[in-house]
């Protein structure tokens, strides 16, 4: 089924130039098919072909556009067992979590599919003329319109679910945007095969080919390029600091600067509150140390970094926590590169001034296996030197010791701006929690109670964003059916004849879609 080419607007290509995937469990390449590698004519061709087709695209029935999103998501599904190894050989991952994967890729894909025919993302608002007034007031309608091609960057630990056909591509193609993927070289295979189901659907649902594409490569030059190319009007990134502000910058130097919406890094501070400690340290110790691990800890999300009040209770915790992360077996991380990354960053980590490490994982000679890590030190030494609190991509974390509550909240003052923050606390912790909450605010998109902060659900109320340099935008997110409004702007029609405004403006507004009528919501 594989055969390593190009899918630019509807046409397979080849290239001269090749490179091969990575098997991380095996430490070996995979040593068929080789892919083709775009060059700077192939990422121009790809970007031509979208802004050919996003007039027609973008202008489509919003029935026609759920169902081609609901033909993506079952086309998918189709590809079996052959996707899921094939993600296997090239993520290390295990099945069932890329199981799990596929199923939120298909199902993100259909809840786009829903909100498109659901209509409110259009923001439509209408301001009726009133010409006794004095001066006459216009005939004022607004509604939302997609920005463009989107460029779309697959991220490495989601071969599935952010990558080829994930958040950004769905919630881009549910605001009427052609898509441009550049696929991770990490997973040039899994990006073959559903650009496979892309074709196929787009194929059965008669969209415009240049709807979308995927160009593969190993060198940053293509997404550079893609990213620079005038036709290009948004981009989508999940990855490193240093790639997304890498993309940021590319974007903003060009003729007209473009938004870049990229989720970057994270620690995801946890507050354990005193009496919650107190009463189920044991059980948070545990439930910590499967949160950290889970995956090898290669989630944005993962628990970076932990804070609580020095004392007994603190100590005990660490006693516990430190016991499950001794026995937790070292895990196949997703590449060579990101598991050199991460041991360098733990071995950095160790080796600063004040740090004491309370326990490592289990060894594994084994490629690319990534043993746990936990640290600890003192509120007064994180505050001496903050960027100790930085993000390691695997599973380390450090818990900090804090002298009183007002040290507590200096940390979370002095710390970057995440994707997550969450308290554990309990009935008598709630007046100090709720003294935290407004910093709190100001820090994350997301505020947990009581859980763990991996884990993301795909609904309407998710935020997956935070303030920089969590992301790009702290006004956005990528998860959840808010994602559609990066790809969206207003426009208002003032004065137009009826038969020249969309159909969802005209007279008093279409029915069935919530409309704010003369200042008035209707739903």
């Amino acid at each position: 089924m594989l055969n390593g080419d190009l899918f630019i607007g509807g046409e397979r290509r080849a290239a001269g130039r090749r490179f091969r995937a990575y098997d991380p469990g095996k430490g070996a390449e995979i040593p068929e098919p080789a892919f083709a590698e775009a060059t700077a004519l192939d990422v121009a061709d790809a970007c031509a072909r979208a802004e050919a087709a996003f007039e027609a695209y973008s202008s489509r029935p919003l029935a026609e556009r759920a169902a081609f999103l609901e033909a993506v998501a079952t086309r998918i599904e189709a590809l079996g067992d052959a996707l899921l190894e094939r993600a296997q050989a090239e993520s290390g991952l295990p099945l069932a979590r890329l199981q799990g994967e596929r199923g939120r890729t298909c199902g993100q894909l259909r809840l786009f599919g829903k909100e498109v025919l659901e209509g409110g993302w259009q923001g439509l608002r209408i301001d009726e003329a009133d010409a006794a007034r004095v001066p006459p007031k216009p005939d004022l309608r607004l509604r939302h319109v997609p920005l463009g091609p989107v460029a779309v960057f697959g991220a490495s630990n989601f071969p599935l679910a952010f990558s080829t056909a994930g958040g950004d591509t769905a919630s881009a193609l549910a605001a009427g945007c052609p898509v441009v993927v550049k696929g991770h070289p990490a997973h040039p295979g899994t990006s073959e095969l559903v650009a496979i189901a892309f074709e196929e659907a787009i194929r059965e649902t008669g969209m415009p080919a240049g709807v979308f594409s995927l160009l593969q490569g190993a060198s940053n030059d293509i997404g550079a390029a893609l990213v620079a190319d005038p036709r290009i009007a948004a981009v989508g990134f999940t990855g490193s600091r240093a790639g997304g502000t890498a993309l940021m910058r590319i974007a903003a130097a060009r003729p007209v600067p473009i938004p870049v919406y990229a989720e970057m890094s994270a620690v995801n501070p946890v507050v354990l509150l005193p009496q919650a400690l107190k009463a189920r340290g044991a059980a948070l110790a545990q439930g910590f140390v499967a949160s950290l691990t889970m995956g090898a800890g290669q989630f944005c999300t993962n628990p970076g970094l932990l804070l609580a009040l020095a004392g007994p209770e603190l100590d005990a915790f660490l006693a516990d926590a430190g016991g499950h992360v001794s026995t937790a077996p070292a895990q196949v991380m997703l590449s060579a590169g990101i598991h050199a990354a991460y041991e360098r960053g733990k071995a950095e980590l160790a080796g600063s001034a004040g740090m004491r490490q309370v326990a490592q994982g289990q060894a594994d000679s084994a490629p690319n296996r990534g043993a746990a890590g936990l640290f600890t030190m003192t509120g007064a030494e994180l505050l001496a030197d903050p960027e100790r609190a930085h993000e390691i991509f695997g599973a380390t974390s450090l818990v900090v010791a804090c002298a009183d509550e007002a040290e507590l909240l200096a940390v979370l003052r002095a710390l970057e701006d995440q994707l997550t923050a969450t308290l554990h606390a309990d009935a008598q912790d709630l007046e100090a929690a709720r003294r935290l909450l407004p910093t709190l605010e100001r820090k994350a998109g997301r505020i947990l109670a009581n859980g763990w902060p991996t884990g993301v659900e795909v609904t309407h109320a998710m935020v997956h964003g935070g303030p920089f340099p969590a992301t790009s935008d702290g006004r956005s997110t990528s998860v959840g059916t808010l994602a559609i409004e990066r790809f969206l702007r207003p426009v208002c029609y003032q004065d137009l004849p009826e038969a020249l405004l969309p159909e969802a403006l005209r007279g008093e507004g279409a029915a069935g879609i919530p409309l704010r009528l003369n200042g008035t919501r209707r739903l």
